[in-house]
């Protein structure tokens, strides 16, 4: 939902990496729209990232538990975090203080702040709208009604032929050519 300054409140979904080139990123949600930002992240924000939406607090102060501790200390607090751009591929962030100020961030440290801090993290609309994927998520009763519809379309002569039964039931039936 936007919060009237083109802001859109996400869920962060987590890290995944992809095994065949090893990259590594952070998902965000909007679940009104069922739009997914993947955020490409390094190595060491996508273990920031993990750690804290595990709930794991680490013997010693990592960064961004530093950084939390810092800004405490220093009597303030994180509000919010706001992903606000993104230019030439790389995403712009602020972490948004209790006191209003913006500090200017890195989208993969403002999330891993923001989750030390449990504050929303919030995505521009233009941000989701340029990087957003759809997202279709599919029951079981749908994927089993699509496999129902493609037997009663198929039959073992589409298997001799190769042709897709889609494709024999929009240009008529299927039949072998008669070499005329």
């Amino acid at each position: 939902m936007a919060d009237g300054n083109g802001l859109i409140q996400v869920e962060v979904v987590g890290v995944r990496t992809h095994v065949g080139d090893d990259e590594t990123v952070v998902l965000l949600l909007d679940p009104q729209s069922g739009l997914l930002v993947p955020i490409l992240i390094g190595q060491a924000e996508a273990s920031a990232i993990a750690t804290a939406q595990a709930g794991i607090v680490p013997p010693r102060p990592m960064t961004h538990d530093l950084l939390k501790q810092a800004l405490l200390a220093a009597g303030t607090s994180v509000r919010r975090v706001e992903i606000t751009q993104l230019v030439d591929g790389v995403f712009h962030a602020a972490l948004v203080l209790g006191s209003g100020r913006r500090v200017d961030s890195r989208a993969s440290d403002a999330i891993a702040v923001a989750l030390r801090f449990e504050c929303p993290v919030l995505c521009a609309e233009q941000v989701l709208t340029v990087a957003g994927v759809e997202v279709r998520t599919v029951t079981a009763e749908e994927d089993i009604e699509e496999f129902r519809e493609f037997l009663d379309r198929v039959s073992a002569e589409d298997f001799e032929t190769g042709e897709d039964p889609g494709e024999a039931s929009a240009g008529g039936p299927a039949s072998p050519s008669s070499g005329t």
